[in-house]
């Protein structure tokens, strides 16, 4: 009975800042109300996906399996979709690094699982003591050397290598249980009760995190997942993009302008003229992006490639200007914010 009535606790609470704040349409700007449609369904959708792919680790582990790589791939979506929001749940017991350890800039992924292989470690007997593995072996893009790089194919035994699949798979789906719950338990509660708690002494304080989420989510796609692939001119790296081998680089550019885009607007309620500016943004540079034919930018090393995927990084910088120099005074953010400084 406890956890029904919590339940409808959050949404009287939020009707509580819509009170609050002169109308009813005011309680789409309150910050529980953001979490509530746009964090916990997220989250919810990823525990969902991510027991599927313990499910399908369980019955069947050989990586080329096409029902693991189809609940690989869902799982994978479900994070992408909310891996901006790295605070509270995510941040503990470093959640958001042993779901997602990218970049990888010393290659300790494929150098951690070879050694973990070779040693047939029996950590993948124990679910807990897998927990205590590093960073570099959990999540995601471990997960991904094994299904789709070759040269894990054949490495060590059969057995033990579907073992190790299926603690990945198991390591994944408690993480994103455990952080479904405390978001419903635990940070749902603070946003909705901010201004009364220590974490968010002010509405505003709330909604600035949710900024600095989104200011943080679209910094990484331009500089990383565009960034890196596209290295300089002389120089370009298409081995460094983000989950090529699965061959989801772009895939994970679109998915994330998605998320962002619904967060910005959700932050930008109230301004009709800012939520337009915002939506002609994020559609130019989702536009651009779903005109690519190029799955894992290996365009970056020709001219004409390139030059794409470069006005794909400019589109999204353009609306990470606005994020900055018009939606953050709105929420009280200082126009020279950076949201990689830390606070």
């Amino acid at each position: 009975m406890i956890r029904p009535l919590a339940a409808l606790a959050i949404p009287c609470v939020a009707w509580a800042w819509a009170w609050a704040w002169g109308d009813v349409a005011a309680a789409q700007t309150a910050p529980i109300a953001i979490v509530e449609t746009h964090v916990l369904p997220a989250f919810a959708t990823l525990d969902t996906a991510a027991s599927g792919l313990e499910s399908a680790a369980l019955a069947e582990c050989n990586p080329t399996a096409p029902a693991l790589r189809a609940a690989y791939g869902a799982a994978f979506d479900a994070w992408v979709s909310v891996s901006h929001i790295r605070l509270g749940p995510t941040e503990r017991a470093d959640r958001g690094f042993a779901l997602a350890f990218w970049p990888d800039n010393r290659g300790r992924t494929p150098k951690s699982l070879t050694a973990m292989i070779r040693a047939e470690d029996p950590v993948v007997e124990d679910g807990a003591e897998f927990r205590t593995v590093s960073v570099a072996v959990r999540g995601f893009y471990a997960l991904e050397f094994l299904l789709y790089d070759p040269a894990f194919a054949d490495l060590g035994g059969p057995d033990y290598r579907c073992r190790l699949i299926q603690a990945i798979a198991r390591d994944i789906a408690q993480n994103a249980a455990e952080i479904l719950a405390e978001w419903r338990s635990i940070e749902a509660e603070l946003f909705a009760t901010a201004g009364e708690n220590d974490t968010y002494r002010s509405v505003d304080e709330a909604n600035q995190a949710l900024f600095k989420a989104l200011s943080t989510g679209l910094e990484f796609t331009r500089d990383l997942r565009l960034g890196r692939p596209l290295g300089t001119f002389e120089r370009p790296r298409p081995n460094r993009a983000e989950a090529r081998r699965s061959g989801r680089s772009l895939r994970h550019v679109e998915l994330a302008l998605a998320a962002l885009r619904d967060l910005a607007l959700m932050l930008a309620d109230g301004d009709d003229a800012l939520r337009e500016t915002l939506t002609r943004g994020f559609d130019r540079a989702l536009d651009l992006a779903g005109k690519l034919d190029d799955p894992v930018f290996a365009g970056v090393a020709d001219p004409s490639g390139r030059f794409r995927i470069e006005a794909l990084q400019s589109a999204v910088k353009d609306v990470h200007a606005v994020v900055l120099g018009q939606l953050g005074p709105k929420l009280g953010v200082a126009a020279g914010f950076n949201s990689l400084d830390g606070d």
